[in-house]
């Protein structure tokens, strides 16, 4: 199981990453933060089963992550830690399905306890939906099912524009409205179809109406909508990166992922739909077993062949000229060179073949071995010079890729004859 510790203050996290024994247990720490809003680009690409948060943080704090958690990545289980026993911090953590919600301060002991009722939650989940009745009876029995035919109507080739206004009103008078200023059409195809179209309707389910699935024959389409341009684009990209994680985790194969243009009407949806059938026909071709996600815009771009190999250069360009900066995040990056985060993520990890979190700290353990090679300078001034305020997790993150310590790799090189 993998675990991601988000909390703002140092002597937290670094009590947690040292004191526990990680290597005794079945659980890894993939990655940490400290606020939510650093926290979420990290946990997108570590992909975690566990989250560990604190609930009062800057800028993001730990219930607006919970949130966003909640709605984007419903599968991981949180686990709360407060330094205040407060009725309504319990009560908003019970509402947001937090697992579990602990005291500081906390011992290993009781960690261990927390991690392993937790995992063995998930783990048990997992085997419920593995093993659930299939989806349409689960539909069919809470009136789910006339919402999917209804939403499916927009994807439908013999629809007309006057369709797509009776649907509208027909879902909202079962309470379920999808009237938006910006829709993204999102084309899915995976197999086994049933267990992924389950997951694609969970999802959905679970994200607080703003995208709708409806079951096809190759899997699952579906609707999402947006208040702007940008924000349509980014959950239907954000979406879609969810689902692949959670198709893969079900041993989905192969995955491939179409993202239509972005369209401004009701009536437009179905442009939207044919474009992300459209890419999926092309994508799913192709015969690397790894998952696909491609949007219109990327298509667009395809005319251009080196278009979208630019702007990777370009981003990371713009990451060796700030790797330094602790504060650097995806978001900073993804703006420097005109893409939303999701989108930028799912570009840069696709093109790259790593994503943006194991590339920054590729370069920030580049520029270490460099420095702990050629110079003498102390262990904490390379690791604040390479971006890392924290020399205790820059030791932490080096012995991870490297196998050694810091330390242990200078005199490696020190010993050397020359």
């Amino acid at each position: 199981m993998k675990v991601f510790l988000a909390d703002d203050e140092v002597v937290i996290r670094e009590g947690i990453r040292e004191s526990f024994p990680w290597d005794e247990t079945p659980y890894t720490l993939v990655g940490e933060a400290p606020d939510g809003e650093m926290a979420l680009p990290i946990i997108r690409d570590t992909n975690p089963d566990i989250v560990i948060t604190d609930i009062r943080m800057p800028f993001m704090d730990g219930l607006e992550l919970c949130r966003t958690l909640r709605a984007q990545m419903p599968w991981i289980g949180i686990i709360v830690l407060s330094g205040y026993d407060e009725f309504e911090y319990a009560r908003q953590c019970i509402q947001l399905g937090v697992r579990e919600y602990l005291l500081k301060p906390i011992n290993a002991e009781k960690l261990k306890e927390v991690l392993d009722k937790v995992s063995a939650q998930i783990l048990s989940e997992r085997k419920n939906l593995e093993h659930a009745a299939s989806l349409r009876a689960r539909m069919e029995s809470d009136g789910k099912f006339i919402k999917e035919k209804l939403i499916g109507v927009f994807f439908n080739d013999e629809s007309t524009e006057e369709d797509a206004q009776n649907v509208l009103k027909q879902l909202g008078s079962m309470g379920c409205n999808v009237e938006a200023p910006y829709y993204a059409v999102i084309d899915a195809a995976f197999s086994p179809e049933r267990t992924g179209q389950e997951a694609a309707a969970d999802l959905a389910a679970n994200s607080g109406d703003i995208v709708f699935a409806s079951a096809s024959r190759t899997g699952s389409r579906l609707l999402v909508l947006g208040n702007t341009m940008e924000e349509a684009e980014e959950r239907a990209y954000a979406f879609a990166s969810s689902l692949v994680r959670e198709l893969e985790r079900l041993e989905c194969s192969p995955i491939r992922v179409g993202i239509g243009d972005i369209v401004d009407e009701p009536e437009k949806i179905y442009n939207s739909f044919r474009t992300a059938r459209h890419i999926r026909h092309l994508i799913v071709k192709r015969t690397d077993e790894q998952a696909i996600i491609l949007g219109a815009r990327e298509m667009g771009e395809v005319d251009d062949d080196k278009k979208v190999s630019s702007v990777i250069s370009d981003a990371k360009m713009y990451m060796l000229d700030h790797f330094s900066d602790p504060s650097l995040m995806l978001q900073d990056v993804a703006k420097a060179v005109g893409m939303s985060n999701s989108r930028f993520s799912t570009v840069f990890s696709q093109q790259n073949g790593q994503t943006f979190t194991e590339y920054l700290i590729h370069l920030r353990l580049s520029k270490a071995k460099e420095m702990l090679r050629t110079t003498d300078i102390k262990n904490s001034q390379i690791a604040r010079e390479v971006g890392y305020n924290d020399s205790h997790y820059f030791s932490y993150i080096f012995k991870k890729n490297t196998g050694i310590t810091p330390t242990d790799y200078r005199l490696q090189y020190q010993n050397i004859p020359e």
